[in-house]
């Protein structure tokens, strides 16, 4: 009998798109044999997709779901091979109740573990069993990439979706005022993170070993620029912690310029202060999660003129 490796698993459940644990039975019970273990699952119904799990899958969506509080929500990604497929009415409700999964689930580090959850739309299955029938019955690969949970004990969650899905954002607030004017600032803070996508909320988020190593990079340019080089190291001090601030802005949330602002100056912070004036009441962003739906992810060639030139020259 062949020895059951993580590498082997992880082997079966790209072929497959079949559960981790799922592929470590049948590997067991086929005695390590790859091409029996793939049977095996078919013979299940948990590989439908065999012939799909290779396929890139960097198309889909990114969904939202809020609790019925409003102190808590999800953002999931699940791809799809195709934008047409994205666009499709039963993919996305799927995703809608991959969303409603994953808001109670404990796995948002663990993709590989949430597959292993029962499936709560039908508890006869796992997530990854039912992963793998909606891959046969759309006819794509399909990939549940990642999730993330946002709570607000002391506040409220609200979330923004653009594009139909390529884009969603969650923000949660501190708030004791939880009202339809506290909901639509707290809207247009998404929309500001979907458009400029900054990094952290305001500059106490960012790390020193950050700011340290920005420093190194712009004395280095400086070092290599004469003109710049030859200014009194407190003219150059000012430089650089010039640019520094300069970057911050561009990072930092409440640092940023709104891009609703009116004289095309007021930052978020400023825009947030405005709000909080206005309904009796501090509102202050806590965090914030931005998906962009095949972000990092191959993408497929799409250039399909090579693509015939190369098949005619085999």
């Amino acid at each position: 009998m062949a020895a059951i490796t993580a590498g082997l698993v992880k082997e079966l459940r790209e072929m497959t798109g079949a559960g981790m644990m799922d592929c470590k039975k049948a590997l067991t019970a086929t005695d390590g044999d790859m091409d029996k273990a793939v049977e095996f699952l078919r013979e299940k119904g948990l590989a439908a997709s065999a012939k799909k799990a290779g396929r890139i899958a960097a198309e889909g969506v990114a969904s939202m779901l809020i609790s019925e509080d409003g102190k808590k929500g999800v953002i999931v990604e699940v791809n799809s091979e195709t934008d047409f497929v994205a666009k499709n009415q039963v993919f996305q409700d799927y995703v809608a109740q991959v969303a409603a999964q994953a808001i109670n689930s404990a796995n948002q580090d663990n993709i590989d573990a949430f597959l292993e959850e029962t499936w709560t739309a039908e508890p006869q299955y796992t997530v990854a069993q039912a992963l793998s029938q909606k891959v046969a019955v759309i006819g794509e690969n399909l990939k549940i990439r990642r999730f993330k949970i946002v709570e607000a004990n002391d506040g409220v969650v609200v979330s923004y979706s653009h594009g139909g899905g390529k884009i969603g954002v969650l923000v949660s607030a501190k708030t004791t005022v939880v009202n339809d004017a506290v909901k639509e600032a707290l809207k247009n803070v998404a929309m500001q993170i979907a458009a400029l996508s900054p990094k952290y909320v305001d500059r106490s988020e960012v790390d020193a070993d950050f700011i340290n190593h920005e420093k190194e990079i712009l004395k280095a340019q400086i070092a290599n620029d004469p003109k710049e080089a030859s200014k009194p190291e407190k003219v150059i001090e000012g430089i650089i912690m010039g640019r520094i601030n300069k970057e911050m802005k561009e990072i930092c949330l409440v640092d940023q310029t709104y891009v609703k602002a009116e004289d095309g100056k007021q930052s978020v912070g400023a825009y947030l202060k405005e709000v909080s004036k206005a309904v009796g009441a501090d509102v202050a962003v806590k965090s914030f999660v931005r998906f962009e739906t095949g972000e990092g992810l191959e993408k497929k060639n799409e250039d399909f003129a090579a693509e015939v030139a190369a098949q005619m020259n085999k």
